[in-house]
């Protein structure tokens, strides 16, 4: 009986480590800010494999960043189809999307004292912005290219990347932005 009883612990023991290793799956998804990249200035981002259990697969990314200072505002929209090749936790990233982009410029001009001691200042809206390459008006799109390294964790923890961001427009190409993201896969 006692020879039973152990046996039956084996087993159990056994049936659970087994179990253990059946279902876990890879880290597929990734919540990161990105200082620079495809948000522009800066974006927080959730980004997902189609294939919940390959990490090296097709994915998408989707983000928002912006500012708002002294009249300036600005907000982006990244939106991004990527692929990572590699194995284990060493990836290289390649993507392609755009970035759908808002801003308001106020600028004060015209600051005076009116014929009542007040001081008045009129402003003016300004139609178009600069972030590296000119924005004709707002909203707008900007394209984006991702050629980057990935640290993705196998089981799910800290991850970081580093990439270079070819932004393009109506207006030209500039080929030398870049960005660096920090976050949690899981």
């Amino acid at each position: 009986m006692r020879a039973l009883f152990i046996l039956s612990l084996f087993l159990f023991n056994s049936y659970l480590v087994v179990a253990q290793d059946t279902d876990s799956k890879p880290a597929t998804r990734a919540i990161y800010a990105e200082l620079g990249g495809v948000g522009l200035p800066y974006s927080f981002n959730y980004d997902f494999r189609f294939d919940k259990n390959r990490v090296d697969s097709w994915g998408m990314r989707v983000g928002f960043g912006g500012y708002s200072l002294e009249g300036d505002s600005f907000f982006s929209l990244p939106v991004m189809i990527n692929k990572l090749y590699g194995k284990g936790n060493n990836f290289f990233e390649v993507g392609v999307g755009t970035t759908f982009i808002a801003f308001s410029n106020e600028n004060y001009t015209n600051c005076y004292y009116d014929q009542f001691g007040n001081y008045t200042c009129t402003t003016s809206s300004n139609e178009s912005t600069n972030f590296i390459l000119d924005i004709d008006g707002s909203p707008s799109v900007m394209g984006v290219l991702n050629f980057g390294y990935r640290r993705m964790p196998t089981d799910g923890g800290f991850m970081w990347k580093i990439n270079l961001n070819p932004i393009f427009n109506n207006n030209g190409f500039w080929p030398l932005f870049a960005g660096v993201g920090f976050g949690y896969a899981f």
